[in-house]
C-alpha cells in the first residue's frame, strides 16, 4: 500500500513517528504539503492502493479520489448522527442538541457545556466552555476569515461529565491494533496499559457497531461505567507519546494490502 502523507501537521508533536513506522517497514510514501483552504490534493499517482494521512484537511479532500482504496473514511459512519443510533447511552455525551454556532444559546448561572462541531470535524477543537468563553470564541471564529467556520457551522452542545481516565483506541479490521491512555483525573491511579475492563468494553462496542474498517474510538471511565468520548476518522487522529505507530501502520498495511 501506498501512503499519502501530509507535512504541515504542526498541532500534533508525534507526528513524525509516522515516517519512522513507514521507513522501518519499507511502506512506499510520499510527503505533501496542503494548505489548509486546498480544494483539491494537488497529486497524482498511478497507484490506487492510496491511503492519507495528516490533518482533517487531507482526511477531507481524499474523499474525492474514488478510485483510491482504502483512501480516506472522513463523513459517513463518523457522523455523531449516524453512530448514535446504534452507541445509544453508551456514549458519554448521548443527549446532545444542535445549534448554529451563531445561535444564541441559554445559560444557566455560572454553568458550562461540552461544545464540538456536529458534522465538520474538527472545525474547531470541542471542549468545556463558560458563557462568557463561549461567546468571545464565537466572535473570533466568524471574524476569522482564515478557517472554515460560518455562521451556520453546526455544534452540539451537552452538559459538562466527569470522567476519571480516557484512552484512545485505534481499530483496524473489526480488531484491537493499539490502545493508550491520553488522560487521567487527580482521582485515578496511573496505569501504564489500558485496563481489560476497557478493552472489553470497547470490544463489546465493535460488536454493536464496528462503524469503519478503520477508525479511532476513544473511550473513558466515568463513576458510574466505561463509556465512548467521540469516535474519530484515522486519517486524521492523532498519536500520543504512549502510541505504537509502528503497528498501526503495519496492521493497516497488511489489512488493505490483501
Amino acid at each position: 500500500m501506498f501512503f499519502l502523507v501530509q507535512a504541515n501537521v504542526y498541532h500534533d508533536p508525534d507526528h513524525y513517528k509516522i515516517f519512522d513506522a513507514l521507513e522501518e517497514l519499507n511502506i512506499d510514501y510520499q510527503v505533501i504539503n496542503i494548505p489548509p483552504t486546498a480544494e483539491k490534493i494537488d497529486f497524482k499517482t498511478n497507484r490506487t492502493d492510496v491511503f492519507v494521512y495528516g490533518s482533517v484537511t487531507i482526511a477531507r479532500l481524499g474523499r474525492q479520489n474514488t478510485h483510491w482504496f482504502p483512501g480516506s473514511f472522513y463523513g459517513g459512519n463518523h457522523l455523531y448522527e449516524i453512530y448514535s443510533k446504534y452507541y445509544g447511552a453508551y456514549l458519554l455525551n448521548h443527549e446532545v442538541t444542535v445549534h448554529k454556532i451563531s445561535d444564541k444559546l441559554i445559560w444557566e448561572k455560572d454553568e458550562k457545556k461540552f461544545i464540538k462541531p456536529y458534522n465538520e470535524a474538527k472545525i474547531f477543537t470541542g471542549r468545556v466552555f463558560s458563557e462568557t468563553e463561549w461567546e468571545d470564541f464565537v466572535f473570533e471564529a466568524l471574524k476569522n476569515s482564515s478557517n472554515r467556520i460560518t455562521e451556520d457551522s453546526l455544534i452540539q452542545v451537552s452538559e459538562v461529565k466527569r470522567t476519571l481516565k480516557e484512552a484512545r483506541l485505534w481499530i483496524v479490521g473489526g480488531q484491537i491494533i493499539d490502545a493508550g491512555y491520553y488522560k487521567f483525573n487527580n482521582q485515578a491511579p496511573f496505569e501504564e496499559k489500558v485496563s481489560e475492563d476497557g478493552l472489553a468494553f470497547a470490544r463489546e462496542m465493535l460488536q454493536l457497531f464496528n462503524l469503519e474498517e478503520a477508525f479511532v474510538m476513544d473511550i473513558c471511565l466515568t463513576k458510574e461505567s466505561w463509556k465512548i468520548v467521540e469516535i474519530n476518522c484515522i486519517n486524521s487522529s492523532g498519536f500520543y507519546p504512549n502510541t505504537n505507530v509502528k503497528s498501526i501502520i503495519k496492521a493497516l498495511n497488511i489489512y488493505f494490502s490483501n
